[in-house]
C-alpha cells in the first residue's frame, strides 16, 4: 500500500489525492482541546468535593484557556478560526440531511460546530458567575467585593446549581457523540485531535501549524494568563 503523500502545513493551500493527509487541528488548538477537558473535570470534581482553594486556582487557568481560545479563534490554523465553523440554520439543516459540502465535515461539522460554541459560552458564563460567587463559608471570588449582594447570590446559586450541572450534561453529551461517530459512523474524532492529522479522500486547505504560529500561541497564551493572573490577585 503506497504511502500517503507528505503533510504540508501551508495556510490555505490545497492537499490533492485520493488519500490526502491533511494538517487539520493545529498544536495550540490540540494543547488547548485536551488542557481545557482535564480542568473541567477537576473543576467538577474540586466544586462537588469541596476542594473549594483548588477549585478557584483551576478555574483562573480555565479563565485562561478561554481567552485563549477566544483569540486563537481568529489567529489561529485555518480549521480553528470561528468563520470556519460559523455555520448558517441552512447549512445546520443541509447536514443534518446528509447533504453538505465536503468542507463542512473536515474540521467542525455544522452540529459540531453547535455543541462547541454551547460548551464555549456556558463554561465563560459559569467562570464569569465564579467569579462573583461567594459560599459564605471559607471562599469567595476576587470580583465579589465590586458587585452588589443581590448580584453575588444570584451569581453564587447559578454556579453551583444550574450551572455546574449544565456543564456536566454538556460534557457527558460531548462524549457520547465521540463514541456515536466512532461506533456508528466510523469516524474517529480522537485521533485527528491528538495527531493533529486527518487522511481525506478529497482535497482540502490544511492549517497552517509552523513555529511561528506556536511561538504566536505561546506569546497569546502568556498575556491571557497574566489577565487571569491580574484578576486573581483582586481577591479580597
Amino acid at each position: 500500500m503506497p504511502e500517503p503523500p507528505p503533510l504540508s502545513t501551508g495556510f490555505p493551500e490545497l492537499e490533492a489525492g485520493p488519500t490526502a493527509r491533511v494538517r487539520v487541528w493545529d498544536l495550540p488548538t490540540r494543547i488547548f482541546h485536551w488542557a481545557l477537558a482535564v480542568a473541567v473535570l477537576a473543576q467538577i470534581a474540586t466544586g462537588l468535593s469541596g476542594a473549594m482553594e483548588w477549585h478557584l486556582r483551576i478555574g483562573h487557568g480555565v479563565l485562561a484557556l478561554l481567552c485563549f481560545r477566544l483569540c486563537w479563534g481568529f489567529a489561529g490554523g485555518h480549521w480553528s478560526r470561528f468563520g470556519q465553523f460559523f455555520y448558517s440554520p441552512r447549512s445546520l439543516m443541509t447536514y443534518l440531511r446528509g447533504e453538505s459540502p465536503t468542507d463542512h465535515r473536515v474540521g467542525h461539522t455544522p452540529l459540531g460546530a453547535l455543541s462547541v460554541f454551547a460548551m464555549l459560552l456556558l463554561l465563560a458564563l459559569q467562570v464569569t458567575s465564579g467569579l462573583f460567587s461567594d459560599d459564605e463559608i471559607a471562599s469567595a471570588g476576587p470580583l465579589t467585593r465590586f458587585v452588589s449582594n443581590d448580584a453575588v447570590s444570584l451569581a453564587s446559586r447559578w454556579h453551583a446549581t444550574i450551572g455546574v450541572w449544565i456543564v456536566a450534561v454538556l460534557v457527558a453529551l460531548h462524549v457520547v457523540a465521540v463514541a456515536f461517530y466512532l461506533l456508528v459512523r466510523r469516524h474517529g474524532l480522537v485521533r485527528p485531535m491528538i495527531t493533529g492529522d486527518k487522511l481525506l479522500d478529497h482535497s482540502a486547505a490544511s492549517s497552517r501549524d509552523t513555529l511561528g504560529t506556536r511561538l504566536l500561541a505561546l506569546l497569546l497564551f502568556t498575556g491571557c494568563a497574566g489577565f487571569a493572573y491580574w484578576i486573581s490577585t483582586l481577591r479580597a
